[in-house]
Order: structure tokens, then sequence, then C-alpha cells
């Protein structure tokens, strides 16, 4: 085989494996606040089933893609949800600020006296689940689109799979499931993150939102709405934009913790 193929095909995968992780952390911060609110067990257990979805979504949209891609409307209702969820919980998070109750830090509150883990119904388990399938659905989409766009620019092996070059296949493929694979972990770590600072929680909600805004984006450069250029998307401006607002969340977020938690300690000091 050409050295020159098997090295683009090197370089294509690192790029797909560093372009997946950067869609895997935003996917992840949606996954941590849908499962936060589930005991550790089941936690574990809801992200093991969006992680399975997720690789069976990624793998079916590869072949399905070409009739995917005329769905606008699954990355619209996709959107509609994430900021529904967005606004809901930021509503209720400043709302409860100073009254009533704090966020419990933690996983010690999923636990009664004995130790025993305090599971939720498996109404609301499988609830919880189906809402993690159901962004897995629109994640899948934009994923494989963004993969299709760098994995199309290689040169054929002219063996065909699925519809398609296998060589390219094998490529979007293979950085599909690793971004997958990131998203399990970044998502259990986000988890953590916001047990042990509460604080967080407000920017993880803002986040969400602001996923749901990048989802309308792509909705509006959609060819069949076309209200905004179809290259906008994936231009250097809207990335620039999209992952300074990411970025200004979580340093709002960390300092507003940061701030919460000196003030928590001073008060536990002062009683």
């Amino acid at each position: 085989m050409d050295p020159s193929l098997i090295l683009s095909y090197g370089w294509v995968l690192l790029v797909l494996v560093f372009l997946e992780g950067l869609l895997a952390a935003d996917n992840a911060v949606v996954m941590a606040v849908m499962v936060r609110h589930l005991p550790p067990e089941q936690r574990k257990k809801a992200l093991f089933y969006g992680l399975l979805g997720a690789f069976i979504f990624r793998f079916l949209s590869l072949f399905l893609i070409s009739y995917l891609v005329n769905f606008w409307f699954i990355q619209a209702a996709g959107a509609v949800y994430l900021l529904y969820m967005s606004g809901r919980n930021l509503y209720q998070f400043y709302k409860s600020k100073g009254h009533g109750p704090e966020q419990p830090e933690g996983d010690d509150h999923h636990y009664d006296e004995h130790g025993t883990e305090k599971k939720v119904s498996p109404k609301a388990f499988w609830s919880t689940v189906a809402k993690v399938e159901f962004a897995d659905i629109a994640f899948a989409i934009d994923s494989m689109l963004a993969a299709m766009a760098i994995g199309f620019t290689l040169k054929p092996v002219g063996i065909h799979f699925g519809g398609m070059d296998l060589g390219q296949f094998a490529v979007m493929f293979m950085g599909g499931m690793i971004g997958v694979i990131l998203m399990r972990f970044a998502a259990t770590w986000f988890v953590e993150l916001l047990n042990k600072y509460p604080g967080l929680e407000g920017a993880a909600f803002a986040i969400v939102g602001w996923v749901g805004i990048k989802l309308v984006v792509l909705v509006l450069a959609h060819p069949q709405v076309h209200l905004i250029p179809e290259h906008f998307p994936h231009s250097t401006l809207w990335q620039i934009i999209f992952w300074g607002v990411m970025i200004g969340l979580v340093i709002f977020g960390w300092l507003s913790s940061l701030r919460h938690n000196k003030k928590k300690a001073k008060e536990q000091s002062n009683s």
C-alpha cells in the first residue's frame, strides 16, 4: 500500500479524534446534567445505556446519513428540548438560591442510615435513559456530518462497504467510536465535578442551553431551511464564538463555586 495513503489516513484519523473530542465535551456536559440526580449505581447504568445508544446511533447514522440529513427537525427538536431543560433548571436554580435547602454535596444523600442506596423508581430511571438517548440521536447526526466532511477528503481505497468507500468508512467509524468513549469518561468526570462543586451547576445548565443554541445554528444552516450560510456552523468565526462562550461560562461557574465554598466555610467557622 502507498505509504502516503497510510500517512493521510492516519492524519485524518487524528484530526477526527480531536474533533470528536471537542464535540464530546459539550455532549458530556448535557449527559452529566441529565443523570446527575440519579444515585451512583443507577447513574452508571444510565451512562452505560447512553454510551451504548451513542455507539448504535453513530454506527447507523454512517449508513443512513444521506437520509437523516433531510430530517433537520430531529436536530430542531433536540435544540428545543435542550433550551427548555436549560431554561427550566436555570430558573429553579436561581429561584431556590438563598431560599430553601441547598443542593447537597457529594452522593451521601443517596444512601440511608444503613448505607443502602436509595434507588429512584424504574419509571424515573427509564425516563432519564430515554432523554439521554434522544439527545444521543441529535448529537450523532452532528458528529457524523462533521466526520463525513473530513472523511470524504481522503483518497478512496477502491473497496465499497455500506454504500461508501471502505477506507473512508473505517476512518469515520473509528473516529466516531473514540469520540463516544471520550464522551463517556468526560460525562463521569463532569458528574463528579458537579457533586464536588455544586456552584458549577448553574454554569452547567447555561452550557446545556448554549449547546441547544449550537443545534439551532445547525438547523438554520440546513439546506432546506437556509436562513444562514450553510458553511457557517463549521466556520472559524462560529467555532471561536462557540468555544469562547463555553470557556467563559466554565470560568464564571468556577469562580462562583469558589466564592460559594469560601462563604460556606466562613459560615461553618463562625457557627
